[in-house]
């Protein structure tokens, strides 16, 4: 069983353009011509015979300036329609699938954790909101939340609320970063710390009560050329909340120089275990890594390690790890069960 922290389903959807309810091969043999956004890496099926059965599903509308993608906001309006546009798809998604729902809160949880024991599991998916843009002023909050999103992102890029880490901004939170956070934290919703520049991270741990998590961040240790990835101070603070930290396989985030595009055959599953490892090494345990793989957003399988293609070889992480020489306890907890306990403690009654 694998929970992931950071699963691009909707972006693949609204951005990539792609349908999810065929299996992972007859997606890949129906794009015949190369996509921008690479060989596609998940379907709903893929999901499921992947033993995918939680993930935080990103809403992530990056800024236009930057060439992640053709597909990126001008301004906040904008910013908010292509969030609520990728939103509406997890909605439509839980609306016509019996087997998939959106988990607001315990009892839903609740709910997606019985039926893993049955025939036919649930996915279930907690809505992520990958930057703050889209909240076009703090009290609109509400609406998010009425919507379903329990996780923000205060950056990606700078917003109106934080600095993001891709700048090197030395703002940190703004004066509205602090009152959404405020909002935020009567609302009992998640607060995620990736993406943010260091001053901005620091900001957000020292004045947000609630629960926060970094979704998707590796070990700057490993890759030290970029406030996009945590330090061992950063890692050792987010353990000290609780947090649960989610490790990317994306190859530019594993391996210092490498860049997108260059050949997947410089790295293994290793260089993923080694992301884990450290994080384990700095707190002294396991319980507070996992996984955010990132998956359907604007890279495809062939930015992903030796050994890992799809969804479908998650599961050699787990391997790897065993392979390090952790116990099955660990390898549990790393997979899911971090990711689950952090989920029944911060999600809202």
């Amino acid at each position: 069983m694998i929970i992931d922290g950071h699963l691009e389903l909707a972006y693949d959807a609204v951005v990539n353009g792609r349908s999810h309810h065929q299996s992972l091969a007859d997606l890949r043999a129906r794009e015949k011509r190369r996509h921008p956004s690479g060989i596609a890496t998940l379907t709903l099926p893929a999901l499921a015979e992947a033993g995918v059965d939680l993930a935080l599903g990103t809403i992530f509308a990056p800024p236009a300036a930057k060439r992640t993608s053709e597909f990126g906001y001008h301004t906040q309006e904008q910013a908010q329609q292509m969030a609520q546009a990728q939103l509406d798809c997890y909605h439509r998604l839980a609306d016509e699938a019996e087997t998939i729902r959106l988990v607001r809160g315990q009892s839903e949880l609740a709910e997606v954790v019985a039926s893993w024991e049955g025939e036919r599991p649930f996915l279930g998916i907690v809505p992520l909101l990958k930057g703050a843009e889209p909240i076009r002023e703090p009290e609109a909050v509400e609406m998010w939340f009425e919507r379903g999103v329990r996780i923000v992102g205060l950056a990606w890029d700078d917003t109106a609320y934080a600095s993001g880490f891709l700048r090197g901004s030395r703002v940190g939170l703004t004066k509205a970063g602090h009152q959404l956070l405020e909002i935020m934290a009567d609302f009992g919703l998640i607060a995620d710390a990736s993406h943010l520049s260091e001053k901005a991270f620091s900001e957000l741990l020292d004045s947000y009560p609630g629960t926060i998590i970094a979704s998707q961040s590796n070990a700057r240790a490993l890759v030290p050329d970029s406030e996009r990835h945590l330090s061992d101070t950063q890692i050792q603070r987010l353990g000290e909340r609780g947090g649960v930290i989610g490790i990317s396989p994306y190859n530019p985030l594993l391996r210092r120089g490498h860049h997108h595009g260059d050949p997947k055959q410089l790295l293994t599953v290793e260089h993923v275990v080694a992301h884990i490892d450290h994080v384990c090494q700095v707190l002294g345990d396991a319980a507070h890594v996992g996984l955010g793989s990132g998956l359907g957003g604007p890279f495809g399988a062939a930015d992903l390690p030796t050994g890992l293609d799809s969804v479908l070889d998650l599961a050699a992480i787990g391997t790897g790890l065993k392979e390090r020489g952790y116990g099955e306890g660990e390898i549990t907890a790393v997979l899911y069960k971090n990711w689950l306990r952090l989920l029944q403690d911060g999600l809202p009654t």
